[in-house]
């Protein structure tokens, strides 16, 4: 098992090939919307773009260089389609947005002690993946950071509106993440948001009930990966969903 976590802590093989012999938390989404497409390539967005700098910048600051930023006011401009090559880069001011949010986070002594530590001998982790079976099938995940210290698994949101996070956490499936990594590292869960727009901190730890409809979620998605995946009589084109409305 050490050797597939070693080759999934590379990028290339976590998200790759080798990585999508995993199911992952990312993936429901897809199960449950569209499970035809759980194969296929995701195109990048911006904020995907944005939000892989932001976790970089905090956990990886040496991978910060494989980013490309341009100059450039938007991407209509003559000079981005130029210097872009076709490819999705990152703004200047979006780069300078970002490292606002950092130093916002980073400033506050309660976020630096989760994320770096409060002393030099923190036993904290970054960019952590795992992998483990769980109901009949294998899993992966990557951990933003673990503190050992004070057991927690600590992953780094930002957020256009941290009133209505917990909104957020139900549509974009952080409940099932949670669930998912506490089964794989053992510990609990803590989000750590920070509001883009007027630099609000707020931690949000998770509840049984949180952590149960996660468990939920990753069996829904379980049964129509199986359905899908491993009934090699089923038919998608004979299938038809049903659900009693209350």
């Amino acid at each position: 098992m050490q050797d597939i976590i070693d080759k999934l802590r590379i990028d290339e093989h976590y998200y790759g090939e080798f990585g999508q012999k995993f199911l992952s938390n990312s993936n429901i989404s897809t199960l449950f919307e569209n499970p035809d497409k759980l194969y296929k390539p995701v195109e990048k967005t911006v904020n995907m773009l944005i939000g892989g700098y932001f976790h970089t910048m905090i956990l990886e600051p040496d991978k910060i260089k494989n980013f490309k930023v341009i100059e450039s006011t938007t991407r209509n401009t003559k000079a981005y389609k130029e210097m872009s090559d076709g490819e999705l880069c990152l703004l200047q001011s979006e780069v300078d947005q970002t490292l606002l949010l950092k130093d916002v986070l980073e400033n506050n002594n309660i976020v630096r002690d989760l994320i770096h530590g409060s002393h030099k001998d923190s036993n904290i982790e970054y960019e952590v993946p795992a992998v483990k079976e769980i109901i009949g099938n294998m899993w992966k995940g990557k951990a933003d950071i673990l503190n050992h210290d004070e057991r927690l698994i600590i992953d780094i949101k930002t957020t256009s509106s941290i009133s209505s996070f917990k909104n957020s956490a139900r549509r974009y499936n952080y409940d099932s993440q949670a669930y998912l990594y506490k089964e794989f590292f053992g510990y609990d869960f803590l989000f750590v948001v920070v509001d883009k727009k007027n630099h609000r901190i707020k931690l949000f730890d998770c509840s049984e009930q949180f952590y149960e409809r996660g468990r939920e979620k990753v069996e829904k998605a379980t049964e129509i990966y199986n359905l899908y995946y491993k009934n090699d009589n089923f038919d998608p084109k004979e299938h038809i969903d049903v659900e009693t409305l209350n």
